[in-house]
């Protein structure tokens, strides 16, 4: 274990000089799709239903489906998991998170949602600002009065789940320390205080992942 931490704190200094991955997302879509696709969703109660036209709200991670030109939004109580063409999803308190990737039968995922705070602050700060409205039940298609297509675009937070040891947990260091012992919970602090240690970062995510699972 001693050799992992080693090999892992040399690759974390070799990525000095690569460019940040961890930068704020950024969407011109309320959705995670461009165009809508065919989803397969698992129920909690075992069905499996397919639905043809299917999108992600990136205002809350909730399941989109179209019919017609009615938007409905799932019921996120019912559904377990949703699987696209690109993507895996699960649930994860009533968000829908993407598979990113697993190791030692442990897995990383990522729920993404638009930051309404910073999205409001950038549209206040614009001189021909109209108001956008995210709020709704549902998504609305709406026209705006902004200089430029950059002040258009919706900031996507990122945030990170680990399912270790069966159970979903944020990948951050307070709730891992609720949940890991003293001896794991001492290789977390090890490798999070390199210098180039990002939370946001899934390469990061992963090696962590694979130095703290059993």
């Amino acid at each position: 274990m001693k050799t992992l931490i080693q090999r892992y704190v040399l690759a974390m200094l070799l990525m000095v000089l690569a460019s940040s991955a961890n930068a704020q997302k950024k969407t011109l879509l309320a959705t995670m799709y461009h165009k809508n696709k065919t989803a397969t969703v698992t129920l909690t109660d075992g069905r499996v239903v397919k639905t043809p036209d299917a999108n992600v709200f990136l205002k809350n991670g909730a399941l989109l489906y179209f019919q017609g030109n009615t938007v409905k939004e799932a019921n996120m109580d019912i559904i377990l998991g949703v699987e696209f063409d690109d993507k895996r999803f699960i649930n994860i308190e009533n968000r829908l998170a993407y598979f990113v990737d697993s190791i030692k039968g442990n897995s990383l995922y990522c729920v993404e949602i638009i930051d309404m705070d910073a999205f409001e602050r950038n549209l206040k700060n614009n001189v021909n600002y109209t108001f956008i409205d995210l709020q709704s039940d549902h998504l609305d298609t709406f026209t705006n009065d902004l200089n430029t297509e950059e002040d258009y675009v919706f900031p996507v937070n990122r945030e990170f789940f680990y399912l270790l040891d069966g159970k979903f947990v944020q990948a951050d260091a307070r709730e891992l320390y609720r949940v890991l012992n003293k001896e794991r919970y001492r290789i977390l602090k090890t490798i999070t205080n390199v210098p180039d240690f990002d939370w946001l970062e899934p390469e990061c995510l992963m090696r962590l992942l694979g130095l703290i699972s059993k």
